[in-house]
Order: structure tokens, then sequence, then C-alpha cells
């Protein structure tokens, strides 16, 4: 038994999924589950949804307030206390600030447990001893409500506030305010003595580092660096997000997370990673032109190229798209490639940097090869140009 006493929620799994996994999903400082409320609402009408766990922290939301101090390592037992109480075994974990230095912690400790790791805005090690300490003799000073400008400061991406003056952000800051004193300060010294750096190498579960553009306390040079340290971790930066992504940007959250838990190699991953890549208007005229001899093939692309390959955390979305663009110049593929164009736009690629793609191709697949290519991409960038125009 932890030396803490956390609590949490379940959502369950869809009626239809079989052997639904568990996704766990930790708060950071100063608040609560319902940080992650945003992300969980856009998982309910997926068809093979997760079990999804939400646990909060000391003296937040539903879990008690403590009187003693704790560690990260304590928080993280406690975690495995509330899992093996709704059932146990292996699960994806998933937190931003102090709740993904709690994922982290699990990744390393009990690696047999932890299936996947996302951390958002957080670090295996955050701010300073220091600061944490001064924070702590704050928040006992003057309580929560001594934090909240700060926090505004800090949490959210400039003008977020302003542009959702009635939405979720408000409402954090609000809840901050009922946060128990001394478990705040306590989870502030957690942090002071949270490292674990030198202990990257023990993650063994695919792992997504998320960052937020506009975060300054887990910049995103800091979340690249944590992304290194990690073998095979994909690093993704969200362009309007500060320091809680799951509620600034819970669309995008959600997806990451989707892709996480959604087993490789099934349909299901694989059709949600091709639809997200190729767009659902490509991927309903191909479904609706299988034919019975076409069927396997079908199958087989989506579950093989798109749920075990695409979906690979070893390099992201956009790096694929660079690699495919070259293969389809070297190979000759227009058909192929005149799509992946517009896969890499939808990728984040811009259409300087996918020119750029085939100038460096054409050194080593030839000139006539790459003059093909730039030719398909003034057509495409000119249908996308239209195409935006007449949704202006």
């Amino acid at each position: 038994m932890s030396a803490v006493r956390l609590r949490g929620s379940v959502a369950p799994a869809a009626p239809t999924a079989e052997a639904a996994p568990l996704l766990v999903l930790l708060p950071s400082l100063g608040t609560t589950t319902e940080l992650w409320d945003g992300v969980v609402a856009r998982f309910v009408q997926s068809p093979d949804r997760p079990r999804i766990l939400r646990i909060d922290l000391p003296g937040h939301g539903a879990s008690p307030a403590a009187r003693a101090g704790f560690t990260v390592g304590d928080l993280a037992r406690g975690v495995l206390d509330v899992v093996d109480e709704v059932g146990g075994g292996a699960f994806h974990v998933a937190g931003d600030s102090l709740g993904g230095a709690v994922a982290l912690e699990l990744a390393v400790a009990v690696p047999e447990r932890v299936r996947s790791l996302t951390m958002f805005c957080s670090g295996a090690a955050i701010g300073s001893p220091e600061g944490w300490a001064q924070r702590a003799a704050q928040v006992r000073a003057s309580g929560t409500a001594s934090v909240v400008a700060g926090s505004a400061e800090r949490w959210f991406a400039p003008g977020y506030l302003d542009a959702h003056p009635d939405g979720p952000g408000g409402q954090a800051l609000r809840t901050l305010v009922d946060v128990d004193d001394e478990s705040y300060a306590l989870c502030c010294e957690a942090l002071a003595a949270f490292d674990r750096r030198a202990d990257l190498g023990a993650v063994s579960a695919p792992a997504v580092i998320v960052a937020g553009a506009h975060d300054a306390v887990t910049t995103p040079a800091l979340m690249r660096e944590l992304a290194d340290g990690i073998h095979g971790a994909r690093f993704v930066e969200l362009p309007n997000a500060g320091h809680l992504i799951p509620l600034e940007d819970p669309e995008a959250a959600a997806e990451l997370l989707r892709t996480a838990v959604a087993q490789p190699g099934t349909a299901e991953a694989g059709m949600r990673v091709r639809r997200a890549v190729l767009g659902d208007a490509h991927v309903d005229r191909a479904t609706a032109a299988i034919t019975p001899e076409t069927a396997d093939f079908q199958d087989f692309i989506t579950r093989y190229a798109w749920g075990e390959v695409w979906s690979r955390p070893q390099l992201t979305r956009s790096q694929r798209s660079i690699a495919t663009l070259a293969s389809l110049v070297t190979g000759g593929h227009e058909n192929e490639f005149r799509m992946h164009v517009r896969a890499a736009l939808r990728n984040g690629l811009t259409p300087t940097q996918i020119a750029e793609v085939v100038h460096h191709t054409a050194l080593y697949a030839g000139l006539p090869a790459a003059n093909s290519a730039m030719a398909i991409l003034r057509e495409v960038f000119a249908e996308t140009e239209t195409t935006e125009e007449s949704h202006g």
C-alpha cells in the first residue's frame, strides 16, 4: 500500500469492445481529473474506446488530503493501488506536468505494467528544488489562491483565456482555489526531489512526448531533450498550446492517445491512422471500391502499412511523409505521389518543404523523375489553393 491514498473514476469501455485496454489519465499540479473532460468526451462515441481511469492527486478533487510528505514514487504506487482496485494488469498511462512525472515513474519502476507512456508538458525533472520550495512556502502561508495569477500565466497560451472567457480554463483556475493547501505544498516538495534523468534508458514502453509551443515551464526544447533520452520516443509539438494541453487542445490530445492505445497491427488502429493521413474522402472512395477479390489486400494495407509501419513512434508523421515522398519519386509512382503530397500537407509539411524534398531527391532519383514530381506539385498546390479560397 502506498504512503498516499488516491481516488479515481472509471469511464467504461464501449459495449462492443472486446478485452478493452485500460488508459490511466493523471492531472497536473493544481488541477483535478476535470483537466481531461474534453479528451474523454472525444472518446465517448468511439466504438473501440478503452476503459478510462482518471485519478486525482492528494488533496485535489476526489483524493483525500495528505498530511505527511511523499515522493513521486509514492504517487506512482498510489496509482497502482487504484489500478489494482479496478482489475489490475497492464495499462496505458498519460499525464500532464506532475501527472506526466508520475507516469514516467511508473514506466521506469514497473515497466511490465506500462503498455504505453504519453507525457504532456512534463519532464524527468521539472523546475528547480529552490523554486518548488518557494512555491510550497507561499501556499502554506497564503493558500492556493495566492498562486492563481501565476498559474494563469504559466498554464495557458497567450490569449487563450480571453478567447474562451467561459471555457474550461477559467474553471480550472477556480478549482485551484479549492485544492488543499498542505497537499499542494507536499506535491511541490515531491517535485523538488524528483529526478529520473539518469533512468530514461529504462523506459521500454512506446513513448510519446508532447510539448506546447507556448509552454514556458517545460519548454519544447526541454521536452525534445526528454524524448531524445527515451529510446524510440516520438516527439510532438502542438503550436497553439501552453502547459495544459489536455485542456487547451483536447482534440489533438485525444488523437495522440487513440494512437497510443490502439494495438499495432489491428484494422482499427490502421484505419484510424489511414484516415488521419489520407483524409476521410480518399479512404471512403477506396473502401467503396473494395471487391471480394481485393478485400484481403485492402485489409493487409490497413493492418500492415497503416496499423504497423505508419503507427510506429520512432518517426513523426511529417517525417514519414518525407520518406514516402522521396521513395515515390524514386520509383516513379506518380499516382501514389500525388496522393501523398496531399497527405504531407495534412501531416504539417509546407509546400516549400515538400518542394525541397523533391529537389533533394533529384540528386539520387534523377532529374526526369523529379521534374515529373514537380509538375504534380504545381497541380496539387493549385488545387489546394482553390479549395481554401472556396471555403474562405
